[in-house]
């Protein structure tokens, strides 16, 4: 996060995880597009699998930048790829935004996908997210599946897909086990990919699509962009005037 020097209107760079699955990739477009139309100039970058690298993508860029990680918890990527990626970029006009979740918003997007998967009020949820070694992330994803319990009023266990423990497929058999006839599994991921793709054999009743686009998430987005484009502006003022005296 760098010294401020121009007044200009900063780009967003939205930085995902990254994935081999097309559609993934075509979702992760189509917000940034979708973004685009709200506060304008959007670039994609990647932290894993594929490129263009945030660094790539930053110094491609001549005026200020707003550095927005669509990840679902704090994890590696966000505390160490982007800040590395940003400092070796040498832009000289960047700030990086908090991840995107947890936020209630990201509740709500699933509770429309499990009912479009057949999901019945009263149906126990297993909150199926990818993991991480990181206990900030964990502790994250906990607060994120609290959401989803407060909006339907059922059990809800944790389960993941890598990384971390219990597995998807332990915290169904979990549930089936307290005598939860029908369990569904709802999919803390925004885009298809390796990882969603598991979740089928995970021995549920049903498995909901990942976050995607949505309009709830494409406005915490731009929300994100804001305040890191505030903060942006708020710096070149005390630059300024740093300059005046």
């Amino acid at each position: 996060m760098n010294d401020i020097r121009s007044a200009a209107t900063p780009s967003l760079v939205l930085v995902a995880h990254g994935t081999r699955n097309p559609r993934g990739v075509e979702m992760i477009a189509t917000l940034a597009e979708a973004v685009g139309v709200e506060v304008g100039p959007t670039r994609v970058a990647f932290v894993d699998v594929l490129g263009p690298s945030p660094a790539e993508v930053l110094r491609e860029l001549e005026g200020p930048a707003v550095v927005v990680p669509a990840f679902l918890a704090s994890g590696y990527h966000v505390h160490t790829d982007v800040p590395r990626e940003v400092a070796a970029s040498e832009h000289p006009c960047t700030t990086v935004t908090p991840a995107l979740g947890p936020d209630r918003v990201f509740a709500r997007v699933m509770v429309d996908r499990l009912l479009a998967a057949g999901w019945r009020p009263g149906d126990a949820i297993v909150f199926a997210a990818a993991g991480s070694s990181d206990r900030r992330a964990l502790a994250e994803h906990r607060r994120a599946a609290l959401m989803v319990a407060e909006l339907t009023d059922v059990p809800v266990r944790i389960g993941y897909v890598a990384t971390a423990a219990p597995t998807v497929p332990d915290a169904v058999a979990t549930l089936r086990s307290h005598g939860h006839q029908r369990v569904f599994v709802a999919s803390y991921l925004l885009a298809r990919g390796l990882f969603h793709d598991r979740l089928s054999d995970a021995g549920s009743d049903g498995v909901a699509d990942p976050l995607g686009v949505h309009q709830g998430i494409v406005d915490l987005v731009v929300d994100r962009f804001r305040s890191g484009s505030a903060e942006l502006a708020a710096r070149s003022n005390d630059y300024s005037r740093g300059s005046v005296r």
